[in-house]
């Protein structure tokens, strides 16, 4: 159990590393001479960039300084054990290829995890100046229209709702199949947000995101920031997803559910 105090110096510690990521990242950000490396070994695109790897330096450095006993797993270097349980789960730029092609909706990820999943998050989007906050009994954001609370649309019927997903294919042929059936039944389907699209379920303006092949890093800032705001987050199955995979962020039991009826389906 986290008292408030330690509650309350996570929560000052993780808005330093959106921080220190922010000057980190914008000096980069539609910069004509940024260059990207391909991480993919098999033929496709997986780019990360030096704005990425600053970005997750800052952090770390400053979690070695202050939080010495804590594990750290990041996107770009990797896993540190720790001896306290909790775990900072960074994901320095979240849509790495948006970032890289100038739009804004890449954001930075952190995340404060014990071994039952994320207790608490942020999802930070540096260039637009918005900052999503769940846990620890805070659900809030700050951006260019001020401060306001986080809360989740409600239940509505699939029929009037919202869905993303970050690319079209979904995953694998049949994760991408499921997907197709799901869109066919909402009002509408947007792609591309990466993690944005969570923030936008967290903040009341959209119903559902539903992806596949994701990491911890990529998961569990959102898991906590949509669970403050009253959402749900799973995978398609309807169980734990922080550790990556398939999943399904909903903002209401009730698209939760109708989602899930659908992507269940696949094996």
């Amino acid at each position: 159990m986290i008292g408030e105090t330690d509650q309350e110096a996570i929560r000052r510690i993780a808005h330093r590393l959106a921080d220190a990521a922010r000057a980190a990242i914008l000096p980069h950000f539609r910069g004509t001479a940024l260059c990207a490396d391909n991480k993919h070994r098999s033929g496709g695109f997986d780019p990360v960039t030096e704005a990425d790897r600053a970005a997750e330096r800052a952090m770390r450095a400053i979690l070695e300084a202050e939080r010495p006993g804590d594990g750290i797993l990041g996107e770009e270097y990797g896993r540190v054990a720790g001896e306290t349980g909790l775990t900072w789960v960074l994901d320095p730029v979240d849509g790495t290829r948006a970032f890289l092609a100038g739009a804004p909706t890449w954001g930075v990820l952190i995340a404060v995890a014990d071994a039952s999943g994320p207790l608490y998050g942020l999802i930070d989007q540096p260039y637009i100046g918005e900052r999503f906050e769940g846990g620890f009994g805070h659900a809030h954001m700050t951006g260019p229209q001020g401060a306001r609370p986080l809360r989740v649309r409600g239940d509505r019927p699939l029929n009037e709702a919202i869905l993303f997903t970050t690319f079209p294919e979904v995953g694998t042929a049949e994760e991408g199949a499921a997907f197709a059936e799901l869109s066919r039944h909402v009002r509408l389907a947007r792609y591309g947000l990466d993690c944005y699209a969570y923030a936008l379920v967290a903040a009341g303006q959209i119903d559902l995101v539903v992806e596949a092949g994701l990491q911890p890093y990529d998961i569990q800032a959102p898991i906590a920031v949509i669970e403050a705001a009253g959402g749900i987050v799973t995978d398609w199955q309807g169980g734990p997803v922080h550790e990556g995979g398939r999943a399904v962020a909903a903002a209401g039991r009730a698209q939760h559910a109708a989602a899930l009826d659908i992507l269940s389906r696949v094996p």
